[in-house]
Parts: structure tokens; C-alpha cells; sequence
């Protein structure tokens, strides 16, 4: 991709940006989802997006001409949220001097959005498992139900409700009865050159909404980015790039220019030294001996044993070293033309283990800036027997002994 060239997805009432195979798949289950009634349970880490998939689901159903109506369960008391989604009858509690009808009615023949569900207390669990059972309100002072509704439940969390129920703090028949349709938003850190993308987007985004010139990023900027693991997924990017704006950077943004926090355990170079013109650190040849270990780490990759037993165990007692691994990491990125996620595939690792891999790297100091292995003439020299795009983390060749 170059310039602020952007691909979005194509139909009108997807707001979701990138192209990467998980944001396609994602898509893919929200249009399903659209098509029906059932309930949705939608999770991901935090600032991923969960209420633009839901809002999403919503458009896509039969239900997009009716209210969409979204309450963050975390984010108001349960004395209050009993009373906000059910209603209340006039004299119930102080301060109620006239009936209420609730949320749930308001969303009647519509979507009710309960974000954050994972922090209901355990009473407000039972009361919600028997709305999503029967569809009856009760409001706060009646003795007997009022009525039902015809209301769609999407409900989302970014805790992992298994170990909620475990624990003893989330119901299971609840989570049960809520988990008809699961859509997990994938974090920000699994979704790739997608970083640069949604990068450039909200940088227009926020340059038009200040009336400021639109900066464009270097490509140290860009491995910056790439390298960093974006806790705040989404959201804590969109701050990033309002924050650069405001700055009014008039030129090119280079890596100094980017929040100290977004260096951490990257290997570009700092303000100062060669980072001043904006160069990748380069990788040396490795020697002979190294060379010869490579091979033989290589051959026991492509014989089926996994990273963590030929390469991690004999690091961490001394057998093998820094220089070593750098060699090993350097032939695996050749071989996946950059490609961290279809590096996993090539050492025999599950994408669990993304996170993992990545922080040893991090720690080691051996997370290499893929830029170089991208490239187009290194791409065609390197790895002209490539002839597909890497697909979900895996190499479209065999792994092969050189």
C-alpha cells in the first residue's frame, strides 16, 4: 500500500476497515448473524469495537428500521441499571414520581445492546436470564410482570466468561442462553498491515475534523507500528494518530515522532543515532558456524519439532546464541516475505502462541523489522517460487532445508 491509499469494505453499511483474512471472516459472521434472530454474544479484548459489530448485526437484520438501543452494564449501578432496563411504577423508591417504561420496551421489536455483561453482579443475572427465557418485563415495584416484548439480545464482554463461570461469579445457564451466535472480534495486534491502514485512516480522519494537513508515515514509523502490541487495540490507535495531528507535523512522521510508550521492545533505533534519517537496522551475514547451526535448527523445523523445543530450551540454557537465533529469524522471514503470523506455522507453533513468540523475540531483542523482507526485489531474489499471497498464517510453500 502506498500514499493514504485505503481499502474499506465494500458494502455501505460496513464501517469496519482492513483486509486482512480475520477481518474478512468477521464480515462474513456478522452478515450470517444479520440474516437471523438469534441471540449474539460478541467478545474481544477492550477497544476492539464490539458495539460498531453489534450496531453492524443490527443493520444487516430485519430489525434495521426499529430501535438499536445500547447500555454499558458496567457503567451504571445495579439499583439504577434494574431500573433503566425494566422500568419502574411510580412510588417504588425515592425519586420515582412517575412511571417508567425501561430500555427494554424502548427497544421493542428492535436490538437491545448490553455491553460489558461480564460485570453484572450475580442478582442481575437472574433477572436478565429471566427476560432472555420469557421475554416478561417486571418493572421495580410491581408484584407481577407487565408484560413481553419482542427484543433481540446482543450482548458482548472482554472476559472470558468459561473462567467467569469456574470462578463461581457468571451463571451458566445465562451464558448458555446468551451464546446462540459467538462473533470474536480478533485484537488489533493479530490483524497485521491492517495497523497501517486504520493508522492512515484515522490520521485523515482527525486531520479533517482540526482542518490540519494530512502527515504521511516513514517506513520506520510504519515497523514501529507493525512491532507494537496495542493493548488498547482500536481505540488506544484512533487517540494516537488525534494526538499527532494536534500536533500539526507538517512533515513526514518518523519513529521519534511517534509516543514513547509505542517504542517498547521494538529494535529501531532511537532519536539521536542513525534513527535520525530514518533507517532499518540492517542484518548481518551470519558466519560459518552459525550458518551450519541454522541448517541443522532448520532441518529438525521442517522434520515437525516445534520452535519451543529445538530453538527456546537450548537458548535459555546457553546452547545456542543471540547471533543464532537473529540468523534463524532472519531465514524464517525470508521464507514468509515478512510474515510474523505465518512465521508460527513454520516452527510448528499454534496462533496462540502469537504472543508468546512475540515478547521472547521482544525480549531478545530479535524482532527484526519486516519492511526489507517485503520488498518487492528482495521478494522476487529471496522467494521467486512464491507464487500466492500468505493466507491465515500459513506458508503457501513447504518448509525446505537449504
Amino acid at each position: 500500500m502506498t500514499g493514504n491509499t485505503l481499502r474499506v469494505a465494500s458494502s455501505p453499511l460496513s464501517p469496519l476497515i482492513g483486509e486482512c483474512p480475520a477481518m474478512e471472516a468477521l464480515r462474513l459472521e456478522i452478515e450470517r448473524a444479520g440474516r437471523s434472530h438469534a441471540k449474539v454474544l460478541i467478545t474481544g479484548e477492550t477497544g476492539v469495537g464490539k458495539e460498531v459489530v453489534a450496531r453492524m448485526v443490527h443493520a444487516q437484520s430485519l430489525r434495521r428500521n426499529r430501535s438499536f438501543v445500547a447500555v454499558n452494564c458496567a457503567g451504571i449501578p445495579e439499583t439504577l441499571l434494574v431500573s433503566e432496563l425494566f422500568g419502574h411504577i411510580r412510588g417504588s423508591f425515592t425519586g420515582a414520581y412517575r412511571d417508567r417504561i425501561g430500555l427494554v420496551r424502548q427497544a421493542d421489536h428492535g436490538t437491545l445492546f448490553l455491553d460489558e455483561l461480564g460485570e453484572m453482579s450475580l442478582s442481575m443475572q437472574a433477572m436478565l436470564l429471566r427476560f432472555a427465557e420469557a421475554g416478561e418485563i417486571q418493572p421495580v415495584g410491581s408484584d407481577a410482570p407487565v408484560g413481553k416484548t419482542d427484543v433481540r439480545l446482543i450482548t458482548a464482554t472482554n472476559r472470558h466468561l468459561p473462567e467467569r463461570i469456574a470462578e463461581g461469579t457468571f451463571r451458566e445457564d445465562l451464558y448458555y442462553r446468551l451464546n446462540v451466535i459467538q462473533i470474536r472480534i480478533p485484537p488489533l495486534c493479530e490483524r497485521g498491515s491492517d495497523i497501517l491502514i486504520l493508522f492512515r485512516f484515522y490520521l485523515q480522519q482527525a486531520s479533517v475534523a482540526h482542518q490540519l494537513p494530512v502527515p504521511d508515515l516513514s517506513p520506520c514509523a510504519e515497523e514501529v507500528l507493525l512491532h507494537y502490541s496495542w493493548p488498547g487495540n482500536v481505540r488506544e490507535l484512533k487517540n494516537v494518530t488525534e494526538r499527532l495531528v494536534l500536533r500539526d507535523t507538517r512533515h513526514l512522521i518518523v519513529a521519534r515522532d511517534l509516543p514513547a510508550e509505542l517504542h517498547e521492545g521494538t529494535t529501531v533505533t532511537q532519536p539521536g543515532t542513525a534513527e535520525d534519517a530514518d533507517t532499518l537496522p540492517s542484518v548481518q551475514g551470519p558466519t560459518a558456524s552459525t550458518a551450519a547451526i541454522v541448517d541443522r535448527l532448520w532441518e529438525q523445523l521442517a522434520a515437525g519439532h516445534d520452535f519451543w523445543n529445538v530453538v527456546h530450551r537450548p537458548f535459555r540454557v546457553h546452547e545456542l546464541t543471540r547471533g543464532d537465533l537473529v540468523a534463524l529469524i532472519d531465514r524464517g522471514l525470508q521464507h514468509t516475505l515478512g510474515s510474523y503470523r505465518a512465521l508460527l506455522a513454520v516452527f510448528n507453533l499454534p496462533p496462540s502462541d502469537y504472543k508468546r513468540f512475540h515478547a521472547f523475540l521482544y525480549q531478545q531483542k530479535c524482532n527484526l523489522p519486516v519492511r526489507r523482507y517485503r520488498n518487492s526485489t528482495f521478494a522476487r531474489l529471496r522467494c521467486g517460487h512464491v507464487s500466492e499471497p500468505l493466507r491465515e498464517g500459513k506458508c503457501s510453500t513447504p518448509i525446505q532445508s537449504s
